[in-house]
């Protein structure tokens, strides 16, 4: 009975560690599939280098547009898997610096995008989805309105015109209606 108790122990041990083996093998594939850029990390790569824009805002529905200029310098970072962008301009009569990390999360399948900038001390998170007959990621997510503390719904439409045209658009939601906030036209710097 003992040799036969010891048999069965050593079995069960043996198919346990198959499994777990196993376990660990599709655990190195998914992490792998996970972290490796891929044709959508080349794509975002092709916007490398720096971009002037014409820069439209809206403060409420009714009152006229502010027109500025401003420019960023886009750069791969982390091994490709990232995109950096360092923008620079004048926003409401002050110097304005901006950063946004832009991303394609291979498991969630969608684009990831963070922004921060020295008119706030927030971090606006989004994420979109590829529309390829408009050539457009469509975002959604949020930020916090400093009137309230609160977060506030965030649409953005990312626009790529051609190879060295880009069109965002900005849309928040406040008190349950959206409004255009902003517009940049992008250009890339020969």
């Amino acid at each position: 009975m003992k040799k036969l108790t010891l048999s069965v122990m050593a079995l069960l041990m043996l198919a346990i560690t198959c499994r777990v083996h196993a376990q660990d093998d599709a655990m190195m594939k998914a992490w792998q599939a996970y972290m490796t850029p891929g044709d959508v990390h080349k794509m975002i790569a092709k916007d490398n280098g720096t971009w002037d824009g014409e820069v439209t805002m809206w403060m409420a529905p009714d009152a006229p547009p502010t027109k500025s200029k401003s420019s960023c310098t886009n750069s791969m970072i982390m091994g490709g898997r990232y995109q950096q962008s360092m923008h620079e301009g004048n926003m409401m009569g002050m110097p304005f610096e901006g950063m946004s990390l832009l991303g394609y999360d291979n498991s969630k399948k969608v684009f990831v995008s963070t922004w921060i900038d020295n008119m706030g001390t927030g971090i606006m998170n989004l994420e979109g989805t590829w529309d390829n007959d408009n050539k457009t990621i469509n975002f959604k997510g949020s930020c916090v309105d400093p009137m309230t503390g609160k977060n506030m719904d965030i649409r953005e439409v990312f626009k790529y015109v051609d190879d060295d045209h880009q069109l965002m658009e900005m849309y928040c939601n406040t008190d349950g209606k959206e409004m255009k906030t902003m517009e940049i036209k992008l250009s890339r710097r020969k």
